[in-house]
């Protein structure tokens, strides 16, 4: 009996100890104490030797993604991760080795080490295939997706997350693992232009970032914002802030988002240009925003360009690039683009500096009328063939 009490005793010691760690870790995170969790997380691992290996890996890894989470960019990241991933190999935790790998997976994808972390991705998925560790090879497959998608390679990263979410569908995902495959469904959805799907993932993940009060959450709130402002529907952007949503997450990024919903309301390219210029951390900085904007800039612009020049015949490019506020160059380039595109009939005449705009003509038909007419002829003359050889 009193072995029975004295072992009660330690799990209860080693509970209060690991939640006193965890809730540490989570203040100097808060207080953006870099240095001092990186100490901690450092300085546990003798306590760590003396608790079972399951719950030192469930330790490590929250107090790893706490620090994570912080974003702080300090350069002593990937060194603290790759020192955590030397002690646990020593120690011999192979899950847990796996599991920090997938963490400097994502390490390596945020300061731009591409082929460190596809090196590390193919190294890990070798192993995990021949585990039973389903939750770890998810992680794995999703962070492969990012990769991919960075690169550009949005096949790649539409199968890894495929895979991703074929893994999800037998296992349970936790509420920040979800959200988090919800957000690169969002993205990918996104580069295929289908920002109404896009929007459905982006709100599912921020309410599952929101639900673990997750910073996350932010970054879904900007990119359901950025869906609307691409689906055309800028004056939705508001309705989407009032109430208890706004009032949470305001700041400079949701302020950012709405300057661009009120530039494309306007259709005005120079308010457009000056919110770029004002807010250049919170929408420069992220690459998805930053991909989107640019077509978008890209619509406001023709836009801008076509309403400026249809009252003409015959326009000056220097008086249209004035107008519009914009290098003569950067008009002449437009105009060249739109016109080979053929939204707008008109030609250049570089010499005189020029747009002769021609007027609208409908386009004749009858080339057209005549070669499915003569589809429709031999379709009938098989026909005939085919019941002429029937009979005979």
């Amino acid at each position: 009996e009193e072995e029975e009490e004295e072992e009660e005793e330690e799990e209860e010691e080693e509970k209060v100890i690991e939640q006193a760690l965890l809730s540490m870790g989570k203040l100097l995170a808060q207080k953006g104490r870099v240095e001092e969790l990186s100490k901690l997380i450092k300085s546990i691992r003798p306590f760590l030797g003396t608790v079972s290996k399951a719950k030192a890996s469930k330790i490590v890894r929250e107090l790893v993604d706490t620090f994570l989470d912080m974003e702080s960019s300090t350069g002593v990241e990937i060194p603290l991760c790759l020192e955590c991933i030397d002690w646990a190999k020593s120690e011999k935790r192979t899950f847990l080795t796996l599991a920090l790998e997938g963490r400097l997976i994502l390490l390596y994808h945020s300061v731009g080490q591409y082929s460190e972390a596809l090196a590390t991705v193919n190294r890990v998925l070798k192993i995990l295939k021949k585990m039973d560790d389903k939750h770890l090879l998810m992680e794995i497959q999703l962070s492969e997706s990012k990769v991919y998608h960075t690169l550009r390679n949005i096949p790649k990263a539409r199968a890894a997350l495929t895979s991703a979410r074929t893994t999800a569908n037998s296992i349970y995902v936790p509420p920040k693992l979800q959200a988090a495959l919800d957000m690169q469904s969002g993205i990918l959805h996104a580069e295929e232009k289908d920002f109404k799907t896009a929007f459905s993932y982006f709100y599912e993940a921020f309410e599952g970032y929101d639900s673990i009060e997750s910073v996350h959450a932010l970054k879904g709130l900007k990119y359901m914002l950025l869906c609307k402002i691409m689906l055309g529907a800028p004056e939705e952007v508001q309705s989407l802030l009032t109430g208890k949503m706004g009032l949470k997450y305001s700041g400079r990024g949701i302020d950012a988002m709405q300057a661009i919903a009120d530039a494309g309301k306007k259709r005005d390219i120079a308010i457009f240009n000056q919110t770029i210029s004002k807010y250049e951390a919170e929408l420069q900085k992220d690459g998805v925003i930053e991909s989107h904007l640019k077509a978008l800039y890209d619509t406001l612009l023709e836009k801008n360009l076509v309403r400026i020049i249809e009252p003409y015949s015959r326009v000056q490019l220097s008086h249209v690039a004035e107008t519009i506020a914009l290098p003569y160059e950067v008009v002449e380039r437009k105009l060249s683009q739109i016109i080979l595109d053929k939204k707008f009939s008109g030609i250049l005449d570089q010499r005189s500096g020029v747009l002769i705009v021609f007027d609208a003509s409908e386009e004749d038909q009858t080339y057209t009328y005549a070669l499915e007419t003569i589809s429709h002829m031999g379709k009938v003359v098989d026909a005939l063939f085919k019941k002429a050889q029937k009979l005979s």
